[in-house]
Formats: structure tokens, C-alpha cells, sequence
């Protein structure tokens, strides 16, 4: 009997990629290996090394057992207004917390209690740090305190700020200070143990964004918004130098242990400057496009990386390992080199598309001007903290070059070249090496008058051609493009050598941009372009409610496909040898030869269309949005037994589901539901058959094919099944009753086990001592664990139901009862328990009322019959006095 090929039917998230940081505080490990993020609501705790989320606070891991869960110790409410700054000093007992009314707390950590409570500043807390004054500093502040002692000055506040009682030397829990900035542009340096300001720093003119202290310089940082950073000496409290910084500085502070200080802005770069001259070290940098801006940079004394924090959401590690000891005769360094990038939300995802030969690398359009390529690896990545960056979902580029956001990408056959169609009315095309670590632009193509919502590129090479064993020198043969402009246009891309001049590839200087032939197509925006197999047809779909094909050398109209009521988001042609389907109406199969194409509507349908005559064949039905992706699966292999070859579609929607149909038949195979916004984009990997989603909801999910799995599971349990019921059936012939018990327990048999207890009940005589009537049955009931009992109380009530089964039902009802202690009993509580209490209650006190009333009857009938024995016949034997024959006889 030939063997059917199993039609894909179940898919499970294999992996998925979300969103980490959304805008907020970032904190790091000390030794640099765990990342916190804000993440709406939540805080995220991400490995940096694996990108695994680690754990959630205030929120729960959907994906996956975390690795850390939190416990909540404490809540606490330090302030009456929002608290804007935390710092926490370096032996994590101290915890300082600056709030929006201008007060400032300080706690202990493991107490949970306020230990100072500091007022001073006229407006918002912006900036706080703990540091560690040196001896000379404290003799420096007892001078001071004799000095204001002397003065009997006043703070601010109305306190008394003179410092009474200093000693000449302090020891370590004295020598804390907690230093303070806000939007006034004042400083204030606390002094913990005595509970004073020592020190008001009155330089910056707007909000201090960033402080921090050296112990090698015994000097504190700061740097404003005002554009400059000032050096403070710690033993008189003076500015040192005043470095103008021409940016607003939102991040400053010290590196170890070179010393150096580093800032960050409105430009986006990372700068490094001399404490002791003043000059900047880093070479200039040009400044990065608007939403680019360092909002914070994160840094612990021994890591060898900076971390800094971006206005787009996203984190950029850069390594200190090579930065010289600070000396004055430094020269100019190159800007730090980047280690690695991470997105922490990929925003919209409108498109994606595997890259590489391996497809080891995927592509994303995220509603902005980059393409971020990440990376698909499997592999433990490396234990480094710095280095790590080859897990599944890190970044690995960034491809830069258009001027508005990114609306469609496509790739073509190798995965060698990537296409990219932006809002700034150009096509770029992007040379893909990930073995080089090259990713370059190749060309751009201009021409449209309006944004471009559609391109395409060949998915097959032309013939046995070196093209086809070099995909990386020579790149596609042209590219279509389709615009809002409602026209399309064929570009040829000539071949270049980029192997040879590498650079002119970069810039794109090649005479390729060179538009082969414009066609005016469609009424409305041209939303999708697909090729077919052989390179000699395409075609576009539009919000016009029509599709066209046309031939891909002439650009000419060779039909149009009617039928959608909406315009249409989505085309493809069917791959090479996909078999023929037959139509609703059962007019035959569509040619094979001349192929089928497959579209997507905003009516909520997918349509399968006949080339041979441009007739719809089939409309798919399921989605309750927008259908805006489609594509055909990857054909299995064909069978040795048979020819039968299933065909099947995916489709995404505006629903936020994704849905494979069989071709065939018109019918829904699974539904995949893993997003919480509407699906832009859906690729399939034609060699793993791994489906990837991403949608509005910033997550991009990877479906993977478990078919096989599933119908092996399926198989063995089926077997497995067969040889339980067998077993059943000789254990029950067999009297090992308990063996019989727990088996239809777990087969979920209720009736060959309502059988057996029949048979057990009805046994004449019962075995003595036995309350069911037979003691090896009454040793397993009382020997069933919860998940057992309960199961059996569940069809002990269904048999209460019945009159016919009541007895059973009781008789085993009783068993249990009398067998188990009511803690026992009651400690099913929780999981169905009170369901089948209740439902047992109510048809045992119905069994109960019809048996007292049968008693009362059977009173009725038992006097009857007494009377009528004592009673009989009137005349005693029937015989009268004197009378010799039988007379009458009176009944009574």
C-alpha cells in the first residue's frame, strides 16, 4: 500500500525575538555579565553573553522558564512627588533616591529603613553619586568646619552648617559623601556622617546630567547641559577646569584605569577627553542623524566595555581595552571601536528576508532609514562579557544609507544580494559577505517621484552560468521596483568588480542605476511584486483590487486577475513543479504548465489563480482582517510511493495570525497565534521549512515545522494505546484487579471500569470484611494517589447520575469515604473538587429521598399482607356451625 506523505500541520515558536528595552534606566552587573532593562512596566534581566532573558520583575517570562525569578522584599514610597534619580554606593548598602520636589533620601538597603533625609536644591533631582573622600579631603573638610563655625553661616535649608565635632581623622563609614545635581544647575556634596552640605558648586547655568568622582585625581566630574563638563578639586571644592564640550552632555564620568573621562550627547558619539588638559583624545567624529542622541552611558570600574544608551532605543558596546594611561603628552586616538550592538525594540517590523547562502542571517525593515541584519546562530556563543555576540538575535549590522523609512526588502536566489525600497523614492542594493564580515552597498536606483512600496529581484539563476557558482561577482541581473507613483520600472544591474574595487562598490558609483523601461501600471500604489521561477514573468499587485502579469523582458500586460473586493497587499507565483489544483466548481485541474499565483486582499481572502486562463481557482477564507502576506511552503521531497505531492500556503493578516492552508482543499491546517498586533511580514526557509512572523507588536517569532514530531508522537502514543487496552483486558481476566483499576483510570475507560465494579458489587456471596465485596478491589482505592481519586470521584458522580449505576456508584462512594481521612479529601481542593462535591451531593440526596420514600411505601405493602395472613377467610377454616356442605365464603 503506497505511503502518504504527511501534509505540514502543527508548528511551534521555536524562537522569538522581543523587545528588551523600551526607553528608561539601564543598570549592569558589576561584572558586566547580567543587563537590566525597562521594558514598559517591567524590568528585563538579560545575560549578555546568550541574550537570554534571565528573569522578570513585576512581569512573567511567556517564553520559556526564566532563570532567575525575583521575590519582592520590600516596597517602599520614599517620596510624595516622582522619583526621577537612584544611586546605589559601591558597597551596596546605601541606596540615594532624588525626587521631582527636590528632596533627597538616602537608605538602607538591607533594613529598609531612611537613614538621611537632605533638602537644599530649588528643583528636580537630576544627577546623584556615592564616592569615598580621601584623608586629605576629610582634614580639608574639618578646616572648613571650623571656618563656618567661626562664621556661623546658615544653609539654604535654614540648618546650621558648621561641623562640630569633626576629628582629625575619620574613619571609613565617616568618609562617605553623596554628591547631588539638579536642574538649577547647582551641585551639592552631602556629607553622610554629619548630615550636612560641605559644599555648594555653583558653575553649570542648566540641568547637571552626569557626576562622578576619581580617587586618582581625588576630583569630582560633572557635566551639564549647558555643553560643558567641569573638574572639581576635593579638597577645596574649586573648579579645576572648565572644558566646553559644544554638545549637550547628557553622560560624563571617570574610566579606570586610565583615567580619561568620557561624555555623551546630542551628537551620538562617544568622546574621549583629558582631565588634565582638556583636550579632547578622540578623533572627531561626525555627528550621528537626529534620534541618535546618548541619553546614558553605563560603566563599572574593571570592565573593559562602555555601555551607552540611545534616544532610538537601542544599546551599543564599546571596548576600553586599548585606551592608554592618561598623560599629557597623549596623542589623538581613533573613536573607540564598536563591540557589539543591541536593539531594544525593533519597532514596527514592516519586512524581513533570510540573507546568506545559509540563510544565517535575517534582515529587518523596522520602520526606520537602517536595515538591521541579525544573526540566526545556534552555537553557544563565546563566555567573554565583551565579546559575546553570536547568539540567535544579536545584532550583527547595520546597513545605512537611505534617507526615510525602509518599506520593502526582497533577496534574491543566493541570499548573496539584498534589495531595499524606502520612502526617500530610491532602491538601494546591498552586497551581502557575513564570512568577511562585509556588508556593502552595491548601487542605488533613482527615478520614481514617489515612495516605493514593492521590488523585487530573480529567484533563479539563468541557466548553468558562473552567476550561478559566484553569486558574490555577479549580482542579480536587474531589479523590479514599484512605487506610489503607480508606475514600475526594470533596472539593470551591471556587474562591477567589486573584488578589485572594493570601494567604488561602497559608493555606489556604477552605471548600473539605469532604468530599462517605466510602465504607468495600476490606477492606485503598487503594493507587491513577485517573479516567477523562470525570470520571464512577473507580477504586480496594487490597492487598485487588481493584479497584473506581465512579461519581465518586454514589460508588457499579459493578463489581469479580477475578483478581490479590496486592493490586494500580496502576490506570489507559485516555485517550479508544484502540482495542478483543482478549482471550487470542479472544472478541472489548472495547468501545471502554465503555473498558479497566489494573492492576498484587504477583503480577508487569499486567492489561488490559473495562469493558463487567469481564473481564480480557489478563495481561502479564515481571516477576520486584512490579509497581508502570502507565500507558497516548500514542496517536500517526493515520495518513492507515491506521486502525490501536497501543496500548501501560509498567510498573515492584520488579525495577528498566521495561517497555513491546504491548497487543496481550501481548508485551514493550523493557526498560529503568537503576536499581539498585525503581521507585516512572513518568510519561510526553504530548507528547514522554518516560518518567520514579525509584526507591529515588535516581535519576530520563528515558527518551526514539527510535523514529523507531532505524527511520531502520535504514532507511539496510538501504540502505546493498543497495548494498554490489551493489557486491560488480560488484567481484568486475570482478577489483578488494581492493575485493571489504574489502567482504565489512565485510558480513560469509564465504562469497562464501571463494568468492573459491577461485576465486584454483584458478587455473591461477598468476601467477608470486604465493603466493596471484594477486599483486593478495596485495597486499591485505598491506595490512589490524588491525581487517581480524583479522577475516580469524577466518574463515580457521572455514575450517580443514573439510577441504573447509582448503586455502584455508592457502594464505591463509600469505599472511599470510609477509607480515607477528610484532610485527604479536602486536599483536593483546588482542582475540580468543588465540581465534584457538588454534583455528587445533589444526586445522592435525590437517591437518598427515593429510597425513603420506597421505605414508607413498603410499609403499606407490608401491612397489607400482615392482615390478610392474620385476617384469611371469615369462618376461620371455612366450616359453620351445623352446616355439612361448603357454604359462602366472604373475603375480607
Amino acid at each position: 500500500m503506497a505511503s502518504r506523505i504527511a501534509v505540514v500541520s502543527t508548528f511551534e515558536a521555536e524562537h522569538v525575538i522581543q523587545p528588551l528595552y523600551t526607553g528608561g534606566d539601564v543598570a549592569l552587573q558589576r561584572s558586566g555579565r547580567i543587563l537590566v532593562t525597562c521594558l514598559g512596566e517591567e524590568a528585563v534581566l538579560t545575560d549578555l553573553n546568550t541574550g537570554r532573558t534571565l528573569g522578570r520583575v513585576e512581569g512573567s517570562s511567556e517564553h520559556g522558564r526564566p532563570t532567575i525569578i525575583p521575590n519582592l522584599q520590600r516596597t517602599l514610597k520614599p517620596h510624595s512627588t516622582p522619583v526621577v534619580t537612584t544611586a546605589v554606593d559601591s558597597t551596596g548598602t546605601l541606596l540615594g533616591t532624588g525626587s521631582a520636589d527636590g528632596v533627597i533620601k538616602v537608605w538602607d538597603i538591607r533594613g529598609g529603613f531612611i537613614t538621611h533625609t537632605f533638602r537644599g536644591h530649588n528643583g528636580v533631582i537630576s544627577a546623584l553619586h556615592f564616592f569615598e573622600a580621601t584623608e586629605v579631603e576629610s582634614e580639608n573638610v574639618k578646616l572648613l568646619g571650623q571656618k563656618e563655625k567661626k562664621k556661623g553661616r546658615k544653609t539654604t535649608n535654614g540648618e546650621d552648617d558648621t561641623m562640630e565635632g569633626v576629628e582629625l581623622t575619620e574613619n571609613p563609614a565617616t568618609r562617605f559623601r553623596l554628591a547631588s545635581g539638579s536642574e538649577d544647575g547647582k551641585i551639592r556634596i552631602w556629607h553622610l556622617s554629619k548630615r550636612k552640605a560641605i559644599a555648594t558648586l555653583d558653575s553649570h547655568v542648566s540641568v547637571i546630567r552626569g557626576l562622578d568622582f576619581s580617587k586618582h585625581f581625588n576630583a569630582l566630574v560633572s557635566g551639564s547641559r549647558d555643553k560643558t563638563i567641569i573638574i572639581w578639586d576635593a579638597q577645596t571644592w574649586k573648579s579645576n577646569r572648565i572644558i566646553p564640550i559644544l554638545e549637550r552632555v547628557e553622560a560624563v564620568g571617570f574610566l579606570e584605569p586610565s583615567s580619561h573621562v568620557y561624555t555623551g550627547g546630542e551628537s551620538g558619539k562617544l568622546r574621549i577627553w583629558s582631565p588634565q588638559t582638556g583636550r579632547q583624545l578622540t578623533e572627531e567624529q561626525p555627528a550621528g542623524r537626529e534620534g541618535n542622541e546618548i541619553t546614558r552611558v553605563v560603566y563599572s570600574p574593571g570592565l573593559d566595555f562602555v555601555l551607552s544608551i540611545h534616544a532610538d532605543q537601542s544599546l551599543v558596546l564599546y571596548s576600553i581595552g586599548a585606551l592608554p594611561i592618561v598623560s599629557t603628552t597623549v596623542n589623538t586616538i581613533e573613536p573607540l571601536p564598536i563591540i557589539r550592538r543591541i536593539s531594544g525594540t525593533h519597532d514596527e517590523i514592516i519586512d524581513l528576508a533570510y540573507v546568506t547562502p545559509e540563510r544565517s542571517l535575517l534582515a529587518l525593515a523596522t520602520n526606520s532609514e537602517d536595515i538591521r541584519l541579525v544573526s540566526l546562530a545556534t552555537e553557544k556563543p563565546n563566555a567573554s562579557s565583551g565579546e559575546g555576540g553570536s547568539y540567535f538575535g544579536a545584532d550583527v549590522a547595520l546597513l545605512q544609507g537611505h534617507d526615510d523609512i525602509i518599506i520593502c526588502v526582497d533577496v534574491d536566489w543566493s541570499g548573496c544580494w539584498l534589495a531595499t525600497g524606502a520612502k526617500d523614492n530610491t532602491a538601494r542594493l546591498w552586497r551581502i559577505e557575513h564570512a568577511r564580515k562585509s556588508y556593502e552597498h552595491y548601487a542605488t536606483y533613482t527615478g520614481h517621484a514617489e515612495s516605493l512600496g514593492a521590488l523585487a529581484l530573480p529567484q533563479q539563476p539563468l541557466g548553468t552560468t558562473p552567476s550561478s557558482s559566484s553569486p558574490l561577482d555577479y549580482p542579480p541581473p536587474f531589479l523590479l521596483t514599484g512605487s506610489q507613483d503607480k508606475t514600475i520600472k526594470k533596472w539593470e544591474i551591471a556587474r562591477a568588480s567589486v573584488n578589485a574595487n572594493p570601494s567604488s562598490a561602497k559608493k555606489g558609483a556604477h552605471p548600473s542605476s539605469r532604468a530599462l523601461y517605466t510602465r504607468k501600471a495600476h490606477d492606485k500604489d503598487i503594493n507587491a511584486i513577485s517573479i516567477n521561477h523562470n525570470n520571464t514573468l512577473f507580477a504586480s499587485a496594487s490597492q487598485d483590487r487588481t493584479v497584473k502579469i506581465w512579461s519581465v523582458q518586454e514589460g508588457e500586460v499579459q493578463g489581469i486577475l479580477r475578483g478581490h473586493r479590496r486592493g490586494v497587499w500580496s502576490v506570489k507565483f507559485a516555485p517550479k513543479d508544484t502540482p495542478p489544483i483543482s478549482g471550487d466548481s470542479s472544472t478541472g485541474p489548472a495547468s501545471s504548465r502554465h503555473g498558479l499565483v497566489l494573492t492576498g486582499s484587504g477583503d480577508k481572502t487569499v486567492k489561488i489563480w490559473s495562469l493558463s486562463d487567469y481564473s481564480c481557482l480557489r478563495t481561502l477564507e479564515g481571516h477576520t482582517n486584512s490579509v497581508l502576506k502570502v507565500l507558497w511552503m516548500p514542496l517536500p521531497p517526493p515520495s518513492e510511493q507515491s506521486n502525490k505531492r501536497p501543496v500548501q500556503i501560509a498567510s498573515s493578516g492584520g488579525d495577528g495570525l498566521v495561517k497555513i492552508w491546504d491548497a487543496s482543499t481550501g481548508e485551514p491546517a493550523c493557526t498560529l497565534d503568537n503576536h499581539t498586533d498585525r503581521i507585516w511580514a512572513l518568510t519561510v526557509n526553504p530548507t528547514t521549512n522554518t516560518l518567520v512572523s514579525g509584526g507591529g507588536d515588535s516581535v519576530v517569532t520563528f515558527w518551526k515545522d514539527t510535523t514529523t514530531h507531532t505524527m511520531a508522537a502520535k504514532a507511539a502514543a496510538s501504540t502505546a494505546r493498543v497495548e494498554q487496552e490489551q493489557q486491560l483486558t488480560n488484567h481484568t481476566h486475570a482478577g489483578n484487579y488494581r492493575e485493571a483499576i489504574i489502567l482504565a483510570l489512565t485510558l480513560n475507560h469509564p465504562g469497562r471500569l464501571l463494568a468492573l465494579f459491577q461485576s465486584v458489587v454483584d458478587r455473591s456471596p461477598p468476601e467477608e470484611g470486604s465493603l466493596s465485596g471484594l477486599r483486593a478491589v478495596d485495597e486499591v482505592l485505598m491506595n490512589l494517589s490524588d491525581e487517581q481519586l480524583l479522577e475516580l470521584l469524577r466518574r463515580v458522580r457521572d455514575w450517580n447520575t443514573n439510577a441504573r449505576t447509582a448503586v455502584v456508584a455508592q457502594r464505591i462512594l463509600n469505599v472511599v469515604v470510609r477509607s480515607y481521612p477528610a484532610a485527604r479529601l479536602v486536599g483536593l481542593r483546588g482542582r475540580g473538587w468543588k465540581e465534584v462535591v457538588d454534583g455528587l451531593r445533589a444526586y445522592t440526596e435525590r437517591h437518598f429521598k427515593r429510597m425513603a420514600e420506597l421505605v414508607d411505601e413498603s410499609y403499606l405493602v407490608e401491612y397489607t399482607l400482615r392482615e390478610m395472613e392474620e385476617v384469611g377467610f371469615v369462618k376461620g377454616n371455612g366450616e359453620g356451625e351445623g352446616d355439612e356442605g361448603f357454604g359462602d365464603v366472604v373475603m375480607v
